[in-house]
């Protein structure tokens, strides 16, 4: 008996309804009509399938043709993907832009890498050896700052009977295996579901930080490689410049940054200044490291929902190579939202503020993709997956579900305030909101790495600004001048702390950036303030002289000391030392 085709009876939005799919499966890829619109499978019932439309509908009705491929939606992994920005289903928006203009055409079909360039293989195995899922048989200069590794496939085991050395496309074989008495063809392209997680050997806890470069994230509120955090935030507060710079200057190997229903002026932007800036520790193009999927505001709803799956499998891809990579999702309410939008035009029963039911599991199984691990392959390399999304809650209501559920699942919570940045206050991370579950995990690289009295200072430093909290209600009530001259102290040391330290200006040449190691002299000279006049006070030196002291000015510059004068804060310290001789 002869099947029949596939086609439209029903089309809402996004959504379309075909019948006639017998043999289609949950996530498999779709065509819609003739214009060959690229859908994917939400919703099974009997011979419909209900299809989720990654482009705009309009036009289409019913009666027309639906194209069943049997494939999920898959991303393909291989060289060329370092410095693409690609749109939410892996599609290069260079591409797109030649075929269709600078706005995307619908239904144009267009691969995720270069199928005809040529890379130069070097092989790292010989022919005869044995190999598993996940051992490198070889590599690819893909930029000067990635070193493409070409990693088994899973699934294939066996002997190496050919591998090759030379230039070769994604395609083409650069090796054979002899699998189960049959040979199989290696190439450098690799297929993968985007909603299935790629396997590991074994994940650990993470026990170093990803630095950033950001004084309050690092010091007060650090996260680590293969970590998770959100930043919640009202508009305005400053979500995707912090997000920018976590990007621009975090010590991750690779970054994948997914602009998830952003506007499309701030991605201009993010693309613009990236070709343009310097990695801090290469002094190369900061591109050369990054993969940017981009799916603003006005591209089709639907693409947003996947656009971050997209991004997260080829993070995963680049951490299963042993890299430290770094993903940073802004905006996950717009993803969220796109997930109420289609729970809805689905008809399912609406949970909390009409988002699905399942809203909590799916962004659990997005941060969960996040870790330290042990990688397949036989040399246990290991490597870290750190997420960071950014959410935005209306009105800034971090009751709001999408902000519960998230908080649920991650370990740093990094609270933006609209009232720090209403007073240009930058980052506006609120330190009493604000907290990060990692500091014991990283205490051990603190002491190696930076030293013990880092650790001390900083607890130190959070209960001042914890302290003056409590003395401004104080103060709002009875007046600054009926507090105690320790009290009074506390508030100038706090004020120094908020605004030397925690104040960081983005678009600074010097003070964009900073290393541990320059938080930490910058920290203790704040500190060593402090305990000197503190000392003096009990002494009974005069307050007014000691707040009002020449060397003051200095500490409140610190922030702008290069990172290659670090030499500088020896002088500033033995210089305050003299002022209370």
């Amino acid at each position: 008996m002869m099947t029949k085709q596939p086609n439209i009876i029903k089309v809402s939005g996004p959504l379309v309804v075909a019948k006639h799919c017998q043999g289609a499966k949950m996530y498999d890829m779709v065509r819609v009509s003739d214009k060959r619109l690229i859908g994917e499978i939400l919703e099974l019932k009997g011979e419909l399938a209900y299809i989720q439309v990654y482009e705009e509908t309009s036009g289409i009705g019913p009666g027309e043709p639906v194209y069943l491929t049997n494939e999920p939606l898959s991303v393909e992994l291989g060289p060329g993907l370092a410095s693409s920005i690609y749109d939410g289903i892996q599609r290069p928006l260079n591409l797109l832009r030649d075929k269709s203009g600078d706005f995307i055409s619908r239904g144009l079909d267009v691969a995720g890498l270069d199928h005809q360039r040529k890379w130069h293989f070097y092989p790292a195995l010989k022919a005869g050896e044995q190999v598993n899922p996940g051992d490198i048989v070889g590599t690819v200069d893909e930029t000067p700052l990635i070193k493409h590794k070409i990693m088994v496939p899973l699934g294939v085991s066996g002997e190496i009977v050919e591998i090759k050395e030379g230039d070769f496309n994604v395609t083409e074989s650069v090796a054979r295996i002899k699998h189960d008495a049959k040979i199989k063809d290696i190439t450098m392209l690799q297929r993968w579901p985007v909603r299935k997680e790629r396997p590991v050997k074994e994940k650990f806890a993470p026990l170093e930080p990803l630095t950033t470069g950001q004084r309050v994230i690092d010091t007060f509120f650090p996260i680590a490689k293969g970590g998770t955090a959100c930043i919640p935030g009202p508009f305005g507060a400053g979500k995707t410049v912090t997000m920018h710079e976590v990007a621009k200057w975090s010590d991750a190997q690779i970054i994948v940054y997914v602009a998830c229903g952003e506007r499309g002026n701030e991605c201009a932007d993010l693309l613009l200044s990236f070709p343009e800036l310097k990695d801090p520790r290469t002094g190369r193009p900061l591109l050369e490291r990054t993969v940017i999927v981009a799916n603003t505001s006005n591209m089709p709803v639907a693409a947003r929902e996947a656009s971050i799956y997209t991004g997260i499998t080829i993070a995963e891809y680049f951490r299963d190579m042993g890299y430290s990579v770094a993903v940073m999702a802004d905006s996950t309410s717009r993803w969220a939202e796109a997930l109420r939008e289609m729970s809805g035009r689905l008809e399912e029963m609406p949970g909390e503020e009409g988002y699905p039911a399942y809203l909590s599991s799916r962004i659990a199984e997005f941060y969960e993709r996040a870790g330290k691990v042990t990688c397949l392959g036989k040399d246990s390399r290991s490597g870290a997956l750190s997420i960071m999304g950014a959410v935005s809650p209306p009105g800034g209501d971090i009751s709001d579900p999408v902000v519960q559920a998230t908080l649920r699942v991650v370990k740093v919570f990094w609270g933006l305030d609209d009232k720090l940045a209403n007073s240009r206050h930058f980052p506006a991370i609120n330190w009493l909101l604000s907290y990060s579950l990692y500091h014991n995990n990283l205490r051990d690289f603190l002491k190696d790495n930076i030293c013990e009295e880092f650790i001390v200072l900083k607890r130190e430093a959070m209960r001042l600004l914890e302290e003056e909290a409590s003395l401004l209600e104080i103060a709002r009530l009875v007046g600054i001048e009926s507090l105690s001259f320790e009290d009074r102290l506390v508030l100038e040391v706090a004020k120094s702390i908020r605004e030397d330290f925690l104040h960081q200006n983005a678009f600074h040449e010097v003070d964009t950036y900073t290393s541990l190691k320059k938080q930490y002299l910058m920290l203790k000279v704040v500190m060593l303030y402090y305990a000197l006049s503190k000392a003096k006070l009990k002494e009974g030196v005069d307050f007014e002289k000691i707040v009002g002291l020449v060397v003051r000015e200095k500490i409140s510059r610190l922030k702008y000391i290069p990172e290659g004068n670090l030499g500088e804060f020896i002088k500033i310290e033995e210089e305050l030392r003299k002022s209370y001789a």
